[in-house]
């Protein structure tokens, strides 16, 4: 059968991380689900909204299991197989892990893509695998109305190196990895206003391997990680301040943003998911009585493929920070710290 070549974003209703359901969503729909106990062995699961489910299969090994996938949020196949595979392994070293295998799940309406646009998506996440160092050992694939691609992903760590999202103290300091805007990147393509070097620059931010958390997972200083995906900056890090009933103060002058999203944002170019997450959790969230609405827009403005959030003894935040930037993160940040206080989210001018 000839198919025509038809645009993938065409075929979607939304893109990337941005298809996640709003946080209020989630949590009614998990609300009365079972945290997993009386699974001695089962040491994370839905109780802490954390990035993977982990078992302890003996006294050193920890199995870390994942699965993440979406519409693609760029016309580009091999390109949307690239950062749905990214996005999915960064799970795993989110949690302190290092992956070893991945299953793919593919949904795709055979009658509008070509058999070659499905197989440049599969390579993509392939190569991605390839640069992970693990293979794709199988996978799912059924016929879907909208195409829909992502993994299942297996990693392990020792017990002593696993990092939940809800284990920061108060003092520490707070490490964020990549830049935002990625979502206000994708607004501006759907409306063919990004150009081609933004472009390159949002896809190579969503197709670095969030690998250096793998490492961070061996430093003692580091005492709570998660990966900043659909729910934005301000969820991920109210998140991290709830689990540990902390005030997290965050300081707007030192967040890393990609070159034009700020001014992307101020001409309105802003996702759907965006409003969602402030709706879902802004009464969280403190923010300076001078702050504009596409500031906020920033904060919230779902990331896919985003950085990590670390939070880390403070003594140490510079030379982790810096260390950090050394291994291929050069957006680096220290972007605010942790406190006793009321769990919430404080903006800082």
């Amino acid at each position: 059968m000839n198919i025509p070549r038809v645009s993938l974003t065409s075929l979607a209703h939304g893109g990337g991380c941005g298809c996640k359901l709003a946080p209020s969503v989630l949590r009614q729909l998990i609300s009365s689900q079972p945290s997993g106990h009386p699974f001695s062995q089962l040491l994370v699961g839905t109780e802490t909204s954390d990035d993977a489910a982990v078992w302890s299969l003996d006294d050193r090994t920890c199995i870390i299991a994942t699965t993440d996938f979406f519409m693609p949020m760029v016309d580009d196949p091999f390109d949307f197989g690239r950062i749905a595979a990214t996005n999915a392994i960064s799970d795993i070293y989110a949690m302190g892990g290092s992956p070893i295998m991945a299953l793919a799940i593919l949904g795709m309406p055979v009658d509008k893509l070509p058999a070659e646009t499905v197989r440049m998506i599969l390579d993509g996440g392939r190569a991605v695998c390839g640069e992970a160092g693990i293979p794709v050992a199988g996978g799912h694939s059924i016929d879907c109305p909208e195409p829909v691609y992502g993994l299942a992903v297996i990693g392990t760590c020792r017990p002593e190196n696993l990092r939940r999202n809800a284990d920061a103290k108060a003092g520490d300091a707070i490490i964020l990895t990549k830049p935002l805007g990625v979502g206000v990147y994708s607004a501006a393509i759907k409306k063919g206003m990004l150009p081609g070097e933004r472009y390159a620059e949002m896809v190579s931010t969503m197709t670095k391997l969030n690998r250096v958390g793998a490492k961070l997972g061996t430093d003692k200083s580091v005492h709570a990680m998660t990966d900043v995906t659909g729910f934005g900056l301000l969820g991920h890090a109210l998140e991290m301040a709830q689990g540990a009933d902390l005030s997290l103060k965050i300081d707007w002058k030192n967040l890393p943003f990609l070159t034009d999203a700020a001014d992307l944002a101020r001409k309105g170019f802003v996702t759907g998911a965006s409003k969602r997450n402030w709706a879902s959790y802004g009464e969280h969230v403190l923010l300076p009585t001078s702050f504009l609405d596409w500031e906020r827009d920033l904060l919230t403005d779902p990331q896919t493929s985003g950085g990590l959030l670390i939070a880390c003894a403070p003594d140490n935040a510079n030379t982790l920070a810096t260390f950090i930037a050394a291994e291929g993160y050069p957006a680096t940040r220290i972007v605010g710290s942790f406190a006793n206080g009321s769990a919430g989210v404080s903006i800082e001018r």
